[in-house]
């Protein structure tokens, strides 16, 4: 199943972390294209929505808070807006139903959404609500999605981790804090990780089938993702992960929309990008911002969370 994998290492790209997703498109047109982004309206994703929608491709932008979704998009042209909550199995399930019955392919889906640091909660099964959100949420999501992907031919999916995923691997013994104490970094970093580890599993499964999948540590960004943290945490939190500085919105989106739609990726899969390139590979004890930890790219660990997550989620992929 695991056939050619990508190496994970940079192919000098030519771009860099100041890049804005507008430069990555350049004179790219998507029309006719279909992308999904989840959380599509609002930091990153906005700007990840707008560069694709500029470039002619239709955005579906699934959000929880419609009313907050219709007035961060307004304006933008060929962008449709539809209910989907990734905490609610049912939300998740009902919004997929909903795309499939309208016959479309999705070219680019775009795993974008998600929730960091937050206190414990736990959804209607009992699982902790970052891994829920963060991972469960659009592993269902895109299983669900995975006839209009197939369809599309030549689809890409784009999982948005985080340069946390340093801070824990997945424990799949215990992923929903139910034992051990519970930490919320620990738990984001944990679902941070997951989200790379789904599109290397993902992207084993599809490249036959033409689907290809990345992951994407976007930059250091203050959006609404830090509305959990008390401002002194917020500035300690930033002074530690931030030494390359802060970026933009634009400049955040960069790099998922590289992954979505940029011509140097293709043939390639599986592999976890940032600053609009692929990362290196790092030792676990790497003390450096950058590179993606040797606990994400594990294909055995891989496999082990992506057999967990069809239990989890009562979900099969085809």
């Amino acid at each position: 199943m695991w056939g050619m994998t990508t190496e994970q290492k940079s192919i000098g790209s030519g771009y860099g972390a100041e890049t804005t997703a507008r430069e990555v498109i350049g004179e790219t047109r998507l029309d006719g294209a279909i992308a999904v982004v989840t959380g599509g309206y609002a930091g990153v994703g906005l700007e990840t929505t707008r560069a694709l929608s500029a470039a002619g491709a239709t955005v579906i932008v699934p959000a929880r808070t419609l009313d907050k979704a219709r007035a961060g998009l307004a304006g933008l042209e060929r962008v449709e807006i539809e209910s989907l909550d990734l905490f609610e199995p049912a939300s998740v399930d009902a919004f997929a139903a909903r795309f499939l019955a309208s016959g479309r392919p999705i070219h680019m889906l775009v795993n974008n959404a998600g929730i960091m640091a937050t206190p414990l909660v736990r959804d209607a099964r009992g699982f902790e609500s970052q891994f829920a959100t963060n991972h469960l949420g659009h592993f269902q999501l895109t299983a669900r999605l995975w006839p209009a992907l197939q369809k599309a031919q030549g689809a890409r999916v784009v999982s948005l981790s985080s340069r946390g995923h340093r801070r824990a691997s997945v424990d799949l013994e215990d992923a929903h804090f139910e034992r051990r104490a519970y930490d919320k970094w620990v738990a984001y970093g944990q679902s941070k990780t997951a989200n790379v580890l789904f599109a290397l599993a993902l992207d084993a499964r599809g490249e036959e089938q033409g689907v290809r999948a990345f992951s994407v540590h976007p930059g250091a960004i203050l959006t609404d993702l830090v509305r959990s943290l008390p401002e002194e945490e917020l500035k300690a939190t930033v002074a530690a992960v931030t030494p390359g500085g802060v970026k933009n919105v634009e400049q955040g989106a960069a790099t998922s929309v590289w992954c979505a739609v940029s011509k140097q990726l293709d043939g390639m899969g599986g592999v976890y990008c940032e600053d609009v390139d692929i990362a290196e590979a790092v030792a676990a004890d790497f003390q450096g911002p950058g590179g993606v930890r040797p606990w994400a790219v594990d294909r055995e660990l891989a496999e082990r969370l992506w057999e967990k997550s069809e239990g989890w989620t009562g979900v099969r992929f085809g």
